[in-house]
């Protein structure tokens, strides 16, 4: 599938296609309508000036003749003699002097066509017959004083940059206030609340972003109003649930051990479900970054594990500094070896850490059956578990994940799961260098 264009590339590309197409449809119905009968009018009065002057010239009497010869320099920059010399065709194409052609033609009957000669400037010739002789009557390039062909490379050269530029600014405008908004959303989507958004002079942008305001107040409302009563609920859970610990301590001494055994795990695990269903729940922040070192921290976290009973193998890679939140980072690390010992059929687990020059990852490596790939984003969903007996013991509560994705969503961060080769599952961590605004 293609990937989708910007709205402010479609935008620019559509306004500016229509400009151009409108200025070429405007340029060529001016030159067609206007110009082209313009010239054609300016070519037969040139060519009427041309014929009349060379027939003057015969008519008169000869020793007057040298006086109308001045005249025709002075007035109208003309050289007529009587020659029959033949002259080279010109060299360079006029449309203009292909419109006096035609006009001359026209006017005396015979097939003239002007010709050119260059010595220190360009001259037209026009070569008539009249009377019985051959006169040749001559103008230079610069009496025409225009360059259609240039006139119109600049009226198009200009028309386009215009019209790319007239584009580019119709779709910034349009286009950088709605990137504003997509910026903020998906800021309220990691868990951070965006500053208000100035209202403009557009009325609809303005309506939007009052729209805007008013949204992100409420999700911070909300969000203030969820952390609240979520406090009052762990209070209120927490506080029954050690009640009845304390009343199973006080049970006779000779209440059934398995069955008081098997009241302290409920009790355990409903406290550890409360846990970790606040722990979802809750505003996430992103933490001030620190200084960590990550090989003490891996260290220390494969051997809690296997102080558990668990096989987790790490192999210290020396000095290995980041800067990120402390407690997210321990989390996620915590809640992704935990997956892995759970489901990692009692293989071995392997923890690598790659030093990049743009990104910190951190792979974690089990042999499990693995996730099946159209089932690698529904993990992240909460309570989602892909084992279906709804037990702790051999499918957790199905938050871990979720907690781990919101609180590497909240910090810049990026978890994922991957296929391993020869089988089972790699969770990696990437902590980019730099992190993302």
């Amino acid at each position: 599938m293609r990937a989708p264009r910007s709205l402010f590339r479609s935008t620019a590309t559509t306004v500016a296609a229509v400009l151009l197409l409108f200025q070429l449809i405007l340029i060529a119905a001016t030159v067609y309508y206007v110009m082209l009968p313009m010239a054609r009018r300016s070519a037969d009065d040139l060519a009427a000036l041309l014929v009349l002057s060379a027939q003057t010239w015969v008519e008169l009497p000869p020793e007057t003749r040298e006086d109308f010869e001045l005249e025709l320099v002075r007035k109208h920059q003309f050289i007529l003699f009587e020659d029959s010399t033949p002259l080279p065709p010109r060299e360079i194409f006029l449309p203009y002097l292909s419109l006096l052609d035609s006009a001359l033609t026209t006017r005396t009957g015979e097939d003239i066509s002007i010709k050119m000669t260059e010595f220190e400037t360009v001259w037209f010739w026009a070569e008539i017959h009249t009377g019985g002789r051959m006169i040749r009557i001559g103008f230079p390039k610069e009496r025409l004083d225009m360059d259609p062909p240039r006139m119109l490379l600049l009226a198009l050269a200009a028309t386009v940059i215009l019209t790319l530029l007239t584009a580019l600014i119709l779709a910034r405008r349009i286009t950088r206030p709605l990137a504003h908004f997509s910026r903020a959303a998906k800021r309220i989507g990691a868990g951070d609340i965006p500053e208000s958004f100035p209202e403009t002079s557009i009325s609809e942008l303005s309506g939007l972003a009052t729209t805007f305001n008013q949204l992100a107040l409420q999700v911070r409302e909300l969000l203030a109003n969820r952390t609240t009563m979520l406090a009052g609920i762990s209070h209120d859970l927490r506080t029954p649930l050690a009640r009845m610990r304390l009343a199973i301590e006080m049970l006779p001494a000779n209440t059934d051990p398995k069955l008081v055994a098997r009241l302290q795990h409920d009790i355990d695990e409903m406290n550890q479900l409360v846990g970790e269903f606040l722990a979802l729940s809750r505003e996430l922040q992103k933490e001030t970054p620190q200084q960590i070192d990550l090989a003490s921290l891996l260290a220390e976290l494969a051997e809690n594990a296997r102080d558990a009973g668990a096989q987790v193998e790490y192999r210290s890679t020396g000095d290995a500094k980041v800067s990120a939140g402390p407690m997210s980072l321990r989390r996620i690390l915590n809640n992704l070896i935990g997956n892995a010992v759970r489901y990692g059929s009692n293989a071995m687990v392997t923890i690598t850490l790659d030093m990049q020059e743009d990104a910190t990852v951190i792979g974690i490596l089990d042999r499990g059956p693995g996730i099946p790939a159209h089932e690698v984003e529904n993990v992240f969903h909460p309570f989602y578990r892909l084992e279906a007996s709804r037990s702790n013991t051999t499918g957790g509560s199905g938050l871990g994940l979720a907690i781990a994705r919101q609180l590497a969503d909240a910090n810049s961060w990026k978890v994922e799961l991957l296929p391993r080769q020869g089988g089972g599952t790699e969770a990696r961590l990437t902590i980019p260098a730099r992190p993302q605004p």
